[in-house]
């Protein structure tokens, strides 16, 4: 059993662990002949790692290591804790699995959440504030929420009716569309004005170059869930 980590350095007694640096995965080779691939980070490092490697021919297993603010996926699947998973695997213990679903916007990937509404200005206010007491946890979140409430108050019922402003968060699949809000993603077209626009994907702030954004499933990944 071959085991990559990607993101940190990590051993456990019985288990043949490679460690590498995210910047590295790229020149990573063979990454199809490890069964597990360790993912160390929040949803951000979860996305540029699928972003590589979702479309290989035999894709690993991955073990989601959550260090992040939030980490959605991670509460999503109720991933336990990463030493569980190591004893089980150290005892050859059969592990279970479930589907995380992907999704294109255009030619890059996200998880569950990408827009250019409120999401985006929490996003780039939250990373405005990340120094001091307030680089690690979710407390610059917090403080962005506050700061940006009576925006969101007046903007967001705009938003929602504005053709070139969209918000989707899968999580929430049980409201399929309200307005440009979207909890379920089947194949969505949106024009926008500018050829290159800034936007949220998982968290991340993304430049993407084209004026039409196509947004559709891009099939799902094995996520190990304990």
């Amino acid at each position: 059993m071959k085991i990559l980590s990607v993101g940190k350095d990590i051993e456990y007694r019985d288990l043949d662990i490679v460690s590498i640096k995210g910047s590295e995965l790229e020149r990573h080779h063979d990454i199809e002949c490890y069964d597990y691939v360790i993912i160390n980070g929040g949803d951000g490092s979860i996305r540029r790692v699928l972003r590589q490697l979702h479309k290989l021919d035999s894709t690993p297993r991955f073990i989601l290591n959550p260090t992040g603010s939030f980490n959605v996926v991670a509460k999503l699947h109720r991933v336990p804790p990463i030493e569980e998973i190591f004893k089980k695997l150290a005892k050859n213990e059969s592990l279970q699995i479930e589907k995380h679903h992907l999704f294109y916007l255009n030619d890059d990937i996200f998880l569950f959440s990408a827009g250019n509404m409120g999401d985006l200005q929490h996003i780039f206010l939250s990373e405005t504030l990340r120094f001091g007491w307030l680089k690690h946890g979710i407390r610059k979140y917090l403080l962005a929420v506050i700061f940006l409430f009576p925006i969101h108050l007046i903007m967001t019922p705009f938003m929602l009716l504005s053709s070139k402003r969209f918000f989707i968060f899968t999580p929430m699949r049980f409201i399929k569309k309200f307005g440009s809000f979207y909890g379920e993603v089947n194949d969505i077209t949106i024009d926008m004005d500018n050829e290159y626009n800034m936007l949220e994907l998982d968290g991340d702030i993304v430049t993407i170059h084209g004026k039409h954004l196509h947004i559709r499933q891009a099939g799902s990944v094995p996520i190990v869930i304990g």
